[in-house]
């Protein structure tokens, strides 16, 4: 007979609070604008012979918006517009990796360079990480990629000191390696100014991935790879080949986007809405643990002994509240441990909320109480009681992880 379908993982319940990270506020946008993009694309025919570069319009203007925000000196020649960053890694796995070739991935870290990397042949070597970033001392020599997130490491969310990309960037020179750069996070700072992008640095060693699912919303799938014109030209021709492509009326509108200053103005509108919420993230749990990476990005480590990680996850999803843990990124010895909190998706009542919550948990857990049951009222649920019975509560879901870590 037929086998029997696997069983639906849990969902989240309605009513929890979701700082799993890695997701941005996709409900606050001008409506205007978008219309007006999207009215545009669909004034324009469809194309029959997707190019494999993206449209030109649209990589002209990804080269002003990167030399205006990153202060990278790049033409449309060095541009390749992807899907997002799972798209750019797969591109740049087909053009370097292989069969016998060793690629290196951050650990802990960004679980679908992992599998991207190993779909296409390469073994993956797992590349240590402290509070700064990945650890140039001690890289393999032989690695033909090296994937990394300099601009805010995740889920650690440091920020790799310029010493150490000079140190990366020479060590990629007397190697031969390339390094991938995903840009994560570079478009939200705090209270820090702005660091080179690798590329910025060394334009002949690097192939820099960006997208708009952090700074627009994830739905809208786009992105871009950037390099050397001769590496970006045989990417785009294995592109072909495999028949990869991204979609000429979401460009279209995206170009609009840009054209009009929307996409700008949209930006620099998020980074003071993020900046609330992060500063909510700090003042609730400030006091009762160290938190890293908080100068950037759209989530904070709050820094744990790794005997209390299990118990205060636990804890939260009885209490409503999902995140996330460094334990499910790390595939060697592990420098840090910690709560991965994301404040990009739950509104600023919620992060506040949810940050309260948290840490009468971890207060609870440091002092070795007993986590209360949801709805109990100890100084965990008892601030946002919905009355759930503890059997319902599940750790985060395997969707809610993955869909918290996509761009």
């Amino acid at each position: 007979g037929r086998a029997a379908s696997p069983p639906e993982p849990p969902r989240p319940p309605a009513d929890a609070i979701d700082l799993t990270p890695g997701q941005p506020w996709v409900r606050d946008y001008d409506h205007a604008a978008w219309k007006r993009a999207w009215r545009r694309a669909a004034d324009l025919p469809p194309g029959d012979s997707p190019d494999p570069y993206g449209l030109p319009r649209l990589r002209e203007l990804l080269a002003e918006h990167l030399r205006r925000a990153r202060g990278m000196a790049v033409g449309p020649e060095n541009i390749l517009v992807t899907r997002g960053t799972g798209n750019g890694l797969d591109l740049c796995a087909l053009a370097l990796l292989g069969p016998g070739t060793r690629a290196g991935v951050e650990d802990p870290g960004y679980h679908v360079a992992r599998t991207v990397f190993a779909a296409r042949g390469a073994e993956v070597v797992p590349c240590p990480v402290d509070e700064d970033g990945v650890i140039v001392d001690g890289l393999p020599g032989d690695l033909r990629v090296l994937y990394t997130t300099p601009a805010h490491q995740y889920p650690l969310g440091g920020r790799l000191p310029i010493p150490r990309r000079e140190r990366l960037l020479a060590w990629a020179r007397k190697t031969g390696a390339t390094v991938v750069e995903d840009d994560y996070d570079a478009e939200f700072r705090y209270d820090v100014a702005p660091l080179p992008a690798l590329y910025g640095l060394d334009p002949s060693r690097v192939m820099l991935l960006g997208t708009l699912s952090k700074t627009l919303a994830p739905d809208v799938g786009v992105g871009w790879l950037v390099g050397d014109p001769e590496l970006v030209g045989r990417i785009a021709r294995l592109r072909r080949t495999v028949a990869d492509r991204t979609s000429g009326p979401v460009q279209q509108a995206v170009a609009t986007l840009l054209e009009h200053g929307d996409l700008d103005r949209h930006l620099r509108r998020m980074r003071l809405e993020y900046a609330r919420r992060r500063a909510a993230v700090v003042e609730i749990l400030g006091p009762v643990c160290r938190l890293r990476g908080d100068t950037a990005g759209l989530h904070v480590l709050a820094e744990l002994p790794e005997s209390l990680v299990p118990g205060v996850v636990a804890g939260a999803a009885r209490a409503g509240v999902l995140l996330d843990s460094t334990e499910r990124h790390h595939h060697g010895a592990a420098h840090l441990h910690g709560l991965v909190i994301g404040y990009g998706s739950a509104s600023l009542p919620d992060v506040r909320r949810g940050c309260r919550i948290l840490a009468g948990l971890i207060s609870d857990a440091r002092a070795g109480r007993p986590a209360a049951p949801a709805g109990a009222g100890s100084g965990t649920r008892g601030r946002r009681t919905s009355g759930r019975p503890a059997a319902r509560a599940e750790p985060t879901s395997e969707p809610a992880r993955d869909r918290a870590t996509a761009r």
